[in-house]
């Protein structure tokens, strides 16, 4: 049974009465996390990359981390906000989209859907030397990050 959370103290109270007829708690949806949201936002980035040039992604891994870890020579002004490695021996070239910094830079979910695929476009073009306009005809680079 789930309970409401009243004046940001926690759930309290029943949200929702017991189905009458059998006496079982009613299922409530759950809400998804920001990282399953920005999970489907790369799913849906690396589908339209296929569709517009699928020899981009072969041979290569694509995942996100939340944040980057912080070597010495970061700036603190700068957080990256992906990483492209190339394939060496024994493993495949990576693309990794870090979560929270993009989250941080978008002002609404179709902001940060934009920003997810760009940033995946950009890591792979300098992964796989494919322009941006072959792996998005859409592409603007006056599009600026803001």
């Amino acid at each position: 049974m789930g309970r409401r959370d009243r004046h940001g103290r926690g759930l309290r109270g029943p949200l929702a009465q017991a189905n009458p007829f059998t006496g079982a708690p009613v299922r409530l949806p759950q809400r998804r996390t920001g990282a399953e949201r920005f999970a489907d936002n790369l799913r849906d980035a690396i589908a339209r990359t296929a569709r517009a040039c699928p020899q981009a992604l072969i041979g290569v891994e694509i995942g996100f981390e939340d944040v980057p870890a912080a070597p010495q020579q970061w700036r603190p002004d700068r957080v990256p906000v992906a990483a492209a490695m190339p394939a060496q021996a024994g493993r495949r070239a990576q693309v990794v989209l870090f979560r929270r910094p993009l989250e941080h830079r978008a002002d609404s979910p179709a902001e940060l859907r934009r920003l997810v695929h760009r940033a995946l476009i950009e890591q792979l073009s300098a992964l796989t030397g494919i322009s941006l306009t072959e792996l998005d005809p859409g592409y603007s680079p006056d599009d600026d990050w803001d």
